[in-house]
């Protein structure tokens, strides 16, 4: 049986269709699917850019690696945050207040290490003794400050963004006033937690953050929390007739954004071995915000992954690495950042239409 030349192209024309069938239905049924595309043409943008700047193949590939490295390294601490502001914006909250609250959680952390005047040398600790105590202490404060917020919203009935932006201010505030005078050490083997070397590279931030999200997705897929976290944020009206304790929970949610924050706070500190209170943590909601949306977390709440978040987190580190190799003014990165959360919020818009 023979096949005419116009029985092909029908054909081949079908399966094109069919493929850009395919393609729709999972740009807009998937918002992991569509956060790889977005990821993986970035990439490719990321490629070009490199082989234009080194001007040859090998040259392209040693920039990549080294590029990574840093886009990694440096993104670890928002990226950490970024985890626990998936929760809450699943959930239908929003937490401005987090680059603040990792900046005072930071403050004590130094407070308490600190050789010579610090806590835990005053009650004769040191070491990892000293380290983990630490630890545990600011952890414990990222979750009392996280229920703050919760229970401002939850009990207190304030929007979030109302609640978290009057925080945000007091954990700024507060700890710049504390610290006017404080201006500690910090032990060099505590800088060894985040900073000492694998292979010649510092990589431990990069670890801490995949461990993290690893454990975060567990929570969110496996436990009830999870699944409580989504009920609330598609319909908080039935999640409470169906014996959901929602003021509990979006307490719990807003305290696991804290211990984010906390955890973040004490990688930085171990980096960078110092931190700035004026501006530490600045920006960093813009950037966790940023990396959740661009997941493919819905604003209104209900939808949404923590692996997309992780993704999200990848693609705002590599438009960052493409502007400054560029050179784009910094300013400039910010107005970028801002266009692509606007474009991500329009797409879910039309998605829900």
């Amino acid at each position: 049986m023979k096949v005419s030349v116009s029985d092909m192209e029908t054909k081949k024309i079908e399966k094109q269709h069919t493929m850009i069938g395919k393609f729709r239905d999972n740009w807009g049924n998937s918002a992991l699917f569509s956060t790889i595309f977005a990821l993986v043409v970035m990439l490719l943008i990321q490629c070009i850019v490199m082989y234009v700047n080194a001007g040859s193949l090998g040259g392209m590939f040693s920039k990549m690696g080294m590029a990574w490295l840093n886009i990694l390294r440096n993104n670890a601490y928002q990226g950490v945050i970024a985890l626990g502001m998936c929760f809450i914006i699943i959930s239908g909250g929003i937490d401005l207040s987090v680059g603040s609250m990792l900046c005072a959680l930071g403050a004590i952390l130094m407070y308490l290490i600190a050789p010579g005047n610090g806590l835990m040398a005053k009650i004769g600790l040191s070491g990892p003794l000293a380290y983990g105590l630490a630890i545990i202490i600011v952890i414990a404060a990222g979750f009392l400050f996280g229920q703050i917020n919760g229970t401002l919203i939850s009990y207190g009935k304030l929007p979030p963004f109302i609640a978290t932006l009057g925080m945000m201010k007091i954990f700024r505030s507060v700890t710049q006033q504390l610290t006017k005078h404080f201006n500690p050490t910090i032990p060099a083997d505590f800088k060894l937690i985040a900073s000492m070397k694998i292979g010649g590279q510092v990589i431990l931030p990069i670890l801490y953050w995949v461990l993290i999200v690893v454990i975060m997705h567990i929570i969110f897929t496996r436990t009830a929390f999870g699944r409580q976290t989504i009920a609330i944020g598609s319909n908080e009206r039935a999640a409470k007739l169906s014996g959901i304790n929602v003021n509990k929970v979006k307490r719990n949610i807003y305290a696991l954004g804290g211990v984010m924050c906390a955890i973040a706070a004490v990688i930085y500190i171990a980096r960078i071995g110092s931190m700035d209170f004026a501006n530490a943590g600045s920006g960093y909601e813009m950037d966790a915000i940023a990396a959740v949306i661009v997941g493919g977390t819905a604003m209104s709440g209900g939808r949404g992954s923590l692996v997309g978040a992780f993704l999200g987190m990848l693609i705002i580190g590599v438009m960052n690495n493409i502007l400054n190799t560029v050179g784009v003014p910094t300013f400039l990165c910010d107005a970028v950042k801002g266009l692509i959360i606007i474009f991500a919020v329009l797409v879910q818009k039309k998605e829900n239409v």
